[in-house]
């Protein structure tokens, strides 16, 4: 993330604390950060804390992937430090990568997943979870797309997390909402209909929505567009869901932003105020974790 990025979303945190009043009660928390690895807090911190929202939550958005099940005094300082510093913990689960691919993770790999996040002391009472990652892409599960073991996998990270009793909310993994029909990836509702449509009570599954609406094309357009494949993905995603269910999702924005070059940098504070005035100030948005 480039200087004059922190510089622009530094200033809109300070401008969604002075205009919280107007909006729900956790709207002065919508704007956080997507980082990878645990140690990353510390830019965190620096980028989303000022004397002014320093005793208000936060988001963070991490991955947590088979690779980490063995770090749990790393991730237990991850956590403690969210603790301190009131940032709450969006959690990713991930499996391994393997040459060009992320492995299909299988269900013992799910359940050690949960032990690993269960062994932990989160720093909330509330345990966000997502479960993987754009699975609308073939890289991303096993060099293949494929809708229907998507749709197992959930249903069965979904039970097992409910299992352990620790007040799990479960994401579904947000799609990229700009793929086409092709052989490496497929349209995001054409993955959810195939996907709900073999498993019509998956979306039962589901606590809140997570979605990647980021600017396209090219993660460089105006905020200003409406398309799917616009920041407004969100609102496409929640009225395709409601011919599955009449529930009123909550939605975290778990990956967004603009890519930062010579066309785009002078633009990039316009274009955050611009949304977080007119977009990530839609009530039913919880979260917005710009990557």
């Amino acid at each position: 993330m480039s200087k004059f990025l922190r510089l622009a979303l530094s200033g809109l945190l300070v401008v969604g604390l002075l205009s919280a009043q107007i909006r729900p009660a956790y709207a002065g928390e919508v704007l956080g950060i997507h980082i990878l690895h645990p140690y990353e807090i510390t830019d965190a911190v620096g980028l989303l804390k000022t004397d002014q929202n320093k005793d208000q939550w936060a988001y963070v958005t991490i991955p947590y992937g088979l690779d980490d099940i063995n770090k749990k005094d790393e991730w237990q300082l991850f956590f403690d430090k969210c603790k301190e510093y009131k940032l709450k913990p969006i959690v990713r689960f991930v499996s391994r990568a393997e040459g060009p691919n992320w492995l299909v993770p299988t269900t013992k790999d799910i359940i050690r997943l949960t032990a690993g996040l269960s062994a932990l002391n989160w720093p909330t009472e509330e345990r966000l979870v997502i479960v993987f990652n754009e699975p609308n892409h073939a890289k991303e599960w096993g060099g293949k797309v494929d809708p229907i073991d998507y749709a197992d996998k959930l249903r069965f990270t979904s039970d097992w997390l409910r299992t352990e009793g620790k007040g799990y909310r479960v994401l579904p993994a947000a799609l990229d909402l700009a793929a086409p029909n092709g052989s490496q990836t497929m349209e995001a509702f054409t993955f959810w209909t195939k996907a709900f449509e073999y498993d019509p009570e998956l979306i039962n599954s589901i606590d809140d929505w997570n979605s990647h609406s980021y600017p396209n094309p090219a993660f460089s357009s105006s905020p200003t567009l409406k398309a799917q494949n616009s920041l407004r993905g969100f609102e496409h995603e929640l009225t395709f869901l409601k011919k599955y269910s009449p529930k009123e999702f909550g939605v975290y924005i778990t990956e967004t932003g603009w890519v930062d070059n010579a066309t785009t940098g002078r633009y990039l504070a316009q274009y955050y105020k611009y949304a977080q005035d007119n977009i990530w100030s839609d009530p039913r948005i919880r979260a917005v974790t710009p990557f």
